[in-house]
C-alpha cells in the first residue's frame, strides 16, 4: 500500500485504524488495519516506509481524515526475562494525528 492508497482507504472506511509499530533501531512502521488484515505502508520501491518519530508521521499524514491511531511497543524486557506466564501483549498507546499535544 502506498500513501495515495492509504488516503483512499481511510476516506472510504476500508482502513478502520492505523498502528505505528515501534521497532528496534529507533524507527517506526505504519500499518493500516483492514478487514483483510494489517497492511504496511510502502514507498515507491515497495519497501516499508520508515518513520523516525510521531512528528514525522503527523507531517506525512497531513490532510488524512480522522482515524484512530495506536502506537504499538513490544516490551523486550518482559520477553527476555520471562517473568510472566502466558502470552505477552505489546504496550498499546492511542496517539492523535491532529496535533502533538
Amino acid at each position: 500500500m502506498n500513501l495515495v492508497t492509504l488516503f483512499q482507504w481511510v476516506s472510504t472506511g476500508e482502513a478502520k485504524a492505523l498502528e505505528l509499530l515501534s521497532l528496534e533501531g529507533g524507527f517506526y512502521l505504519l500499518r493500516a488495519l483492514t478487514d483483510a488484515g494489517p497492511v504496511t505502508l510502502n514507498d515507491a520501491h515497495g519497501q516499508p516506509v520508515r518513520v523516525r518519530s510521531t512528528t514525522e508521521l503527523r507531517q506525512l499524514l497531513t490532510g488524512l481524515p480522522a482515524v484512530p491511531c495506536t502506537l504499538v511497543q513490544h516490551v523486550v524486557h518482559d520477553e527476555m526475562c520471562g517473568q510472566r506466564d502466558g502470552p505477552i501483549e505489546p504496550l498499546r498507546v492511542p496517539i492523535t494525528l491532529a496535533s502533538q499535544w
